[in-house]
């Protein structure tokens, strides 16, 4: 159904934005390893336990949802894509409501096209930190 890892993730998005839980469920792989995470929430596994998260969260409406994607980083491969962006999001007729999520996208290419295993949101912060490494082993 999705020839690219980029025409699942607009999928992704226009199904959110449409408040549009079948849409949104047939953008993911239908598999017990699937991954999401929320924003501050749980990691839930499971096709099951996604669907039901997005239902809860669709279920709340979307009046005026709207998404744009920024600072977008792709590393993609013959069967495996990553996507790091944030999530620049508006609610109602005057986007004055804004928050930012920083969210990772996985998708894997199956006989029936690229499909994605995972999400993860975080609350987002633009800009990048400059951390100095330890000198010793991490782990």
């Amino acid at each position: 159904m999705y020839d690219t890892p980029d025409a699942a993730e607009a999928a992704f998005y226009h199904a959110f934005q449409s408040v549009d839980l079948e849409a949104m469920m047939q953008v993911w792989l239908q598999d017990d390893e699937v991954v999401c995470i929320h924003p501050m929430g749980p990691r839930l596994e499971g096709y099951a336990a996604v669907r039901s998260s997005w239902a809860q969260i669709l279920a709340g409406g979307g009046d005026g949802l709207r998404f744009e994607l920024s600072n977008v980083v792709r590393h993609d491969g013959q069967d495996l894509a990553v996507h790091f962006v944030f999530e620049n999001i508006s609610v109602g007729p005057s986007p004055t409501q804004r928050s930012l999520v920083s969210a990772t996208n996985v998708y894997r290419l199956t006989d029936a096209g690229w499909r994605m295993s995972c999400h993860h949101g975080s609350p987002g912060r633009v800009g990048s930190m400059q951390i100095d490494a330890p000198s010793g082993p991490m782990h």
